[in-house]
Order: C-alpha cells, then sequence, then structure tokens
C-alpha cells in the first residue's frame, strides 16, 4: 500500500522573523527556506545606481515608493522573499506596513548573481507572477542587459533591453529612460 509523503511544514511570520541577523539574507520561497550570504559590491552600486534613477523621478512625478533592499515581500504564509529593489505605487500605499510589503508590490528587481541566477529566473520569477506582480525585472551585469518580464501579458519570455529602457506606469503617466549601461556600471 502506498503512502502519502508528508505535506511540508509552512512557515508563519513569526517564524520567519526569528531567523538569525547574522549577514545572510533568508527567503521562504513556497514553504521552502533559501539562504544566501550577504550581496557582492558591485549587486550592491547596480542596485544603488538604478535606485539612483527610479527615486528621483517617483518623487518627482508623486508615483508611489522606492525600496531598495532588503526588504521582505510577504505574499503569503510560506511565501516571503527578499528581492533587491521594490517599487509600490501610491494608490496602493496600504501594502506597505511595519513588517514589509504585504502583498504584491507593482514591480520587483533582482539584480543576477552566481548563486542566484536559477532561482531569480525560475522560482522567483513563478512566484512574482503568481502574486501578481505587474513587472519584474532581471539585471544582469554580465551580460549587460536588463529582463522585463511584464507578468501579466507574458511571464515567461522577458523583453530583453541592452541600450534604454523606457519605464511607463500607465499609458498616459510620464516616462523615465533608463539607459542600461549607466545602472549596471561597475567600478570603473
Amino acid at each position: 500500500m502506498a503512502t502519502k509523503p508528508a505535506p511540508a511544514p509552512r512557515w508563519t511570520y513569526t517564524e520567519f522573523a526569528r531567523l538569525p541577523d547574522d549577514g545572510n539574507r533568508y527567503e521562504i520561497i513556497a514553504g521552502e527556506l533559501y539562504m544566501r550570504p550577504a550581496p557582492r559590491p558591485l549587486h550592491q552600486l547596480v542596485v544603488y545606481n538604478l535606485a539612483g534613477l527610479l527615486g528621483p523621478f517617483v518623487r518627482q512625478h508623486n508615483l508611489g515608493w522606492v525600496l531598495p533592499g532588503p526588504i521582505d515581500v510577504l505574499f503569503a504564509e510560506g511565501d516571503y522573499l527578499e528581492p533587491d529593489l521594490v517599487f509600490v505605487r501610491r494608490e496602493r500605499r496600504g501594502i506597505i506596513s511595519d513588517r514589509g510589503i504585504e502583498g504584491a508590490p507593482d514591480l520587483v528587481v533582482e539584480v543576477l548573481s552566481g548563486s542566484t541566477a536559477d532561482r531569480d529566473r525560475g522560482v522567483k520569477r513563478e512566484r512574482n507572477a503568481w502574486f501578481g506582480v505587474l513587472e519584474y525585472w532581471v539585471l544582469d551585469a554580465e551580460a549587460g542587459q536588463i529582463e522585463v518580464y511584464r507578468m501579466l501579458e507574458d511571464p515567461l519570455n522577458p523583453r530583453v533591453v541592452r541600450d534604454t529602457l523606457a519605464w511607463q506606469l500607465a499609458p498616459a503617466a510620464p516616462t523615465l529612460e533608463i539607459p542600461v549601461a549607466e545602472v549596471l556600471r561597475g567600478f570603473e
């Protein structure tokens, strides 16, 4: 007689919040615990470069909030991700709490590193699509490109941008021209 495997344990937010503050970054994705070391300096510089372009544009047009990581995105019990950068539109302010972002941000950004590339393009992209993130960007400094996933249109096939990314929240909203080389530049 075959037996059913035991269901995977579910992590509560309280359990997740008790993970050690030891310099590593922890995520619970679809009930699985993932740990990675703190990001490398180039990774953080790329996040800084992008936040430096998005932040002033968002403030100038009163669009919402750009929040660089580490920040917890709490999708549901057993799904607590920590992206590199998120954007939340002003009219969705209610999803920002003291614990983190409790719901789907409008934009989630991940900067690739060797140890996270498969996860960022795989299970994290899938979970962000499942929970309703509108746009998911993967910044690949090594390839010199940004992969733009429009989750409602085609969550599997990104538009690959190597020159300038035109970011617009809605058809009538202002557009920010983002030079990919400027975002991905390192310590020249």
